[in-house]
C-alpha cells in the first residue's frame, strides 16, 4: 500500500528558523540586560502569536513598552538568524523518500516560499497551506484540514510532522496522525499526544505509517 502523504510543518521541522528566531529574541533581551525565562521561551515555541507574548514579557520586566528601535533592531537580528538558517537534520533525506509532501505552516506564504527556495527545497512539495489561507491558526485544526482537501485524502491517509505541542494539537484535532521532531529538547513535555517523538526527522521510517500496517 502507498505510503501516507506527508504534511510538514515548516518553522522548526524543515527549516531551523524557530530556534534562530528565538536566538534573536535572546540577543533583545540581553540587549535590554533582562533574563529571557524558560517559561516565555516554551510559550513561544510554535505560536504564530510568539512575537506579542515575547513584546509584552519584555513591557513587564521593563516597566515600560518595548520602544521602536528596540523592535526594529530585534527584527533585524531575526532576519539575519533566519536567512542563514539551515535545513533541518535529515529533511532532505526524508523528502526523496516521501511519494507526496506539503507544507503546512502558520507562517505567511511569502515566508515559506522564500526559505524553500534558498534551500533548494521548493520542488519537494506539491503545494504550501500558510498562515494567509486563514485567519484560524495553530493550535486550530483548519490549516490541516484545508491541506486534507487540497490533497484530496482521508486524515488517515496522510501524516503529520510537527516539533511544537500547538503543531500537535491542530494535526490531533484535524484526525491525523503525527510524529513530533522537536528541536527544542524543553519541548518535549508537551508532546504527549503525538503517535511519536523522535530526535531527529532521519529517524523517520515511512513504512512504518502505511496503510496496511496502521
Amino acid at each position: 500500500m502507498p505510503q501516507p502523504f506527508l504534511l510538514l510543518d515548516f518553522d522548526g521541522v524543515v527549516c531551523d528558523t524557530e530556534r534562530a528566531a528565538l536566538l534573536a529574541w535572546q540577543d533583545l533581551y540581553d540587549r535590554l540586560g533582562v533574563p529571557f525565562d524558560a517559561g516565555t521561551r516554551a510559550g513561544m515555541l510554535g505560536n504564530s502569536a510568539g512575537a506579542h507574548l515575547a513584546l509584552a514579557d519584555l513591557a513587564a520586566r521593563l516597566g515600560r513598552p518595548v520602544a521602536d528601535d528596540e523592535w526594529d533592531w530585534q527584527r533585524e537580528r531575526r532576519a539575519a538568524r533566519c536567512g542563514a538558517a539551515p535545513a533541518r537534520p535529515g529533511v532532505e533525506r526524508l523528502l526523496r523518500t516521501a511519494r507526496t509532501a506539503a507544507i503546512v505552516s502558520s507562517s505567511p506564504a511569502a515566508w515559506v516560499e522564500g526559505h524553500l527556495r534558498r534551500l533548494g527545497l521548493r520542488h519537494h512539495f506539491a503545494f504550501l497551506v500558510t498562515g494567509d489561507d486563514t485567519d484560524r491558526h495553530k493550535p486550530r485544526p483548519d490549516l490541516y484540514l484545508l491541506a486534507l482537501a487540497r490533497a484530496g485524502v482521508a486524515a488517515d491517509d496522510a501524516l503529520a510532522v510537527e516539533d511544537s505541542p500547538s503543531g500537535v494539537t491542530a494535526a490531533r484535532a484535524a484526525g491525523l496522525r503525527c510524529v513530533a521532531v522537536p528541536w527544542e529538547p524543553s519541548g518535549a513535555p508537551g508532546l504527549a499526544d503525538a503517535d511519536a517523538v523522535l530526535p531527529s526527522l532521519g529517524d523517520l521510517d515511512l513504512r512504518r505509517y502505511q496503510r496496511d500496517e496502521v
